[in-house]
Order: structure tokens, then sequence, then C-alpha cells
């Protein structure tokens, strides 16, 4: 191209931003189980503006830098899965949050992670209701609740395990609230391999795997 003796403006360009398995049921004010075995894009950084400059002679402007992805954390997850990937816990869990995952360890470590979020699910709807204990502890130690509580104890875990680590992590999950389960508001639950009669004036919310939930 030919240019005049006239100054040619450049123009900057500007970004845009463009749960071994386990199973597990619940009676009505009484659960009992039978152990068996993450949008929106962050807005990338706004690219420099190149500010309008008179030159004598052509130039080329560059091009501004690819904007990374930024990693998925817990606020852009697209999934369960890579929420849970993504996700830290503390090296040592207050005692609330070692019970929460405790249940999720011991009810679920078999199940899918929407099972296992929704068994965890379930502890913090109890703790928040009125009618349960108020606490997660209090709920995984009500006499008569989870089977694997043996005077009043909690068996060994396995704590080197990946099935602890997720757990660790589903109940945080669980505890912030940081995806929807599909159990909801669900108080109660039991393996679809039973139908116990108290099923009938529950109100089902979802069928995760091997269990099914109810409010």
């Amino acid at each position: 191209m030919k240019f005049g003796t006239a100054a040619i403006i450049a123009t900057g360009v500007v970004g845009f931003f463009g749960a071994e398995a386990t199973g597990a049921f619940a009676q009505e004010g009484v659960l009992q189980t039978e152990t068996l075995s993450l949008d929106t894009a962050q807005e990338p950084a706004l690219v420099d503006e190149t500010m309008p400059v008179m030159v004598s002679e052509p130039v080329v402007q560059p091009l501004p830098e690819p904007v990374a992805t930024p990693k998925a954390d817990e606020d852009s997850a697209s999934s369960l899965r890579e929420l849970v990937s993504d996700m830290d816990t503390p090296k040592r869990l207050s005692r609330e949050m070692e019970c929460l995952a405790g249940a999720i360890y011991f009810e679920s470590r078999g199940e899918p992670l929407e099972g296992q979020l929704a068994v965890a699910r379930v502890i913090v709807n109890r703790a928040e209701s009125h009618v349960f204990p108020s606490d997660y502890c209090g709920v995984v130690y009500q006499r008569s609740q989870f089977s694997f509580v043996r005077g009043g104890r909690m068996p060994s875990i396995r704590r080197a395990s990946g099935a602890w680590q997720r757990a660790r992590k589903i109940a945080r999950i669980a505890h912030e609230d940081l995806w929807d389960s599909k159990a909801r508001d669900s108080l109660y639950f039991h393996a679809t391999r039973v139908r116990p009669s108290w099923s009938n004036r529950k109100i089902a919310r979802a069928t995760i795997s091997s269990h099914v939930f109810y409010r």
C-alpha cells in the first residue's frame, strides 16, 4: 500500500472481556445403615491500551498476548468431579468436620460423588433442622443412627486412602454448600434393595446409585 505525506494514525488494539461399597437405609426418626463396603469465566486481564501515536511511516501493531484460561476452582468448576479435584482441605479437620467426613467415608465411599454428596447433605440437613441434633457429631452419633458407629465410637479410618481424601473434600463442599445436591432437603434415605413401610409417607427427592432419598 502507498501512503501520502499525511501522518498515519495507528490505533491500539484493546482486549475484550469477553460414595468398598456401603448400603444404608433410614427409618422414620431413626437412620440405620448397613455397611458393605463446581461458571462464570474469569474476566481476562485488560490488555494495556496502546494510545494513538503520530508516525511518519507505516507501522504494524503487535497483536495482544493470548489470555490464559484460568484453572477451575470452587467458583468456576463445571462438574462436581472437577470441583472435588480442585478442592483443598486443611491437614487437620475440626471435630465436626471429622464426624461429617467420617460418615461419608463409612456410609458411601463406594458410591459415585453425587451419592456421597447426597449422604453428606442428609447429615447437614438434619443438623440444620429442629428435629435432630444441631451439630454433625450429634447427628452421626445419635443412638441407632448409623450402624458403623459401635459403642459410641467410629471405626479406624484409612487416612492415606483416596476414599478418605474424597470424603474430606465432599464434607467441605456440603458444609459450605458449594454444589447443589439432587437430594436437596432430604432427611431420610434407604438402599434401593429394600422398601421400608415409612417410605410411603415421605416425599422421594432422588434415587442416586444404590440409595433413595426422602424428605
